[in-house]
């Protein structure tokens, strides 16, 4: 495989608001992302963005629109709340992730928990948060990995 353009990771994600600009926003202060890029037209509109979490890139655009891609984009609120996709990062310290996003208002689908998945896998402490429109985001830790033992 030929390597990816410098500064983009082998894979990114689309997710779609019906205000990408509160989504923005919120999915900084909640989850810490960082903005990359914002692309706003001459009216205001945002029909592009590149959000850091590290090395993960997570691309935020609007609902929507005349163009065939952009009038396909729903978010969960236009769909009854069903959930289409769903991201899972990494991250330092789940407990303090998850307290951060709470008090941001994300709501918890589901409390930090750990998961052990026996001696030959791993070790996960991990939770999952609805942000302001209804997307999924699980925030995982990895506590111990399959070669942890073996040393």
């Amino acid at each position: 495989m030929k390597p990816t353009p410098p500064g983009w990771p082998r894979l990114s994600s689309s997710v779609f608001y019906d205000d990408p600009r509160a989504a923005i926003d919120w999915l900084c202060r909640a989850f810490g992302f960082e903005v990359r890029l914002k692309v706003e037209g001459d009216d205001g509109v945002i029909h592009h963005s590149e959000l850091c979490f590290g090395e993960a890139l997570v691309m935020v655009s609007g609902t929507g629109g005349k163009d065939p891609g952009p009038a396909l984009y729903r978010s969960p609120q236009a769909t009854g709340g069903h959930i289409t996709q769903a991201c899972a990062l990494f991250v330092d310290d789940v407990d303090l992730h998850h307290q951060r996003a709470v008090a941001a208002g994300a709501k918890v689908a589901r409390e930090p928990s750990t998961n052990d998945y026996g001696d030959d896998y791993w070790t996960d402490r991990s939770y999952g948060a609805l942000d302001l429109e209804g997307h999924l985001w699980w925030f995982m830790q990895r506590i111990r990995s399959s070669t942890d033992r073996a040393q």
